[in-house]
């Protein structure tokens, strides 16, 4: 058993004649340790996918299994504690508390954790042990986006959910988060998946799953990721 199964997963919204499915029978797998991206366009079903599999919605059929467990099968209180401890969400615009410092911003996730990593030193390992005291507007946007991932990062958690983390960055600091989440995927072992409309980032990764209408049409494994230092877009 793979450490992430998405099995015919479903997700429809409206009934009858007006009903939609945002993933149609999807299906893919993802190793642990791997550096998973999913790409395809907008509307594909990529977020669908990705907030299913982080808990933050429910399928309407099909199963859902992370490290052995069947997280359609949770109940609320469940997924609750399951978004809380295993789960770590990178977004595209950052979403950090604007009145919290950078450490506090860390601190406050590591709080609800209970085997959380020191706050101060994670955001020192991604190279912001000079802006600890800064509120996110003193921040640019490549250090803000660190800031969420040391939060992400600072649960320590199974799993890290990245939803188009480079959306809203220049060519240069975008290339910076992908290193920095490739660093954490190999040197701390935590399983990625990043979603991405930008066919490019496709060599990173070391499985790769295509989505076009709610299906995955291609997934593929990459024996040979490329460094993100030789990716150009």
């Amino acid at each position: 058993m793979a450490y992430i199964e998405f099995d015919h997963v479903v997700k429809a919204y409206g009934s009858g004649a007006t009903e939609i499915h945002a993933l149609d029978e999807a299906n893919f797998a993802v190793e642990k340790g791997e550096l998973a991206v999913i790409l395809g366009a907008s509307g594909a079903g990529k977020t669908t996918a990705l907030n299913i599999l982080g808990g933050m919605d429910t399928a309407t059929s099909g199963r859902v299994v992370v490290d052995g467990r069947d997280i359609t099968r949770a109940s609320e209180n469940d997924l609750v504690e399951y978004r809380r401890a295993d789960v770590g969400f990178v977004f595209q615009f950052y979403n950090l508390v604007p009145n919290l410092t950078a450490l506090e911003n860390v601190e406050l996730a590591a709080q609800i954790c209970p085997d959380s990593l020191d706050a101060r030193e994670t955001l020192e390992k991604v190279g912001l042990a000079s802006r600890l005291s800064n509120f996110p507007a003193q921040l640019s946007g490549g250090e803000q986006q660190r800031v969420s991932i040391a939060r992400a990062v600072a649960k320590n958690p199974k799993l890290l959910l990245c939803d188009e983390p480079t959306g809203a960055l220049d060519y240069v600091t975008g290339k910076q988060i992908l290193q920095l989440l490739q660093d954490t995927c190999r040197k701390d072992g935590i399983t990625v998946v990043l979603i991405t409309h930008n066919a490019a980032l496709a060599p990173m990764a070391d499985r790769l799953i295509r989505f076009k209408s709610g299906k995955v049409i291609e997934m593929s494994v990459n024996p040979s990721p490329t460094p993100i230092s030789q990716i150009e877009w």
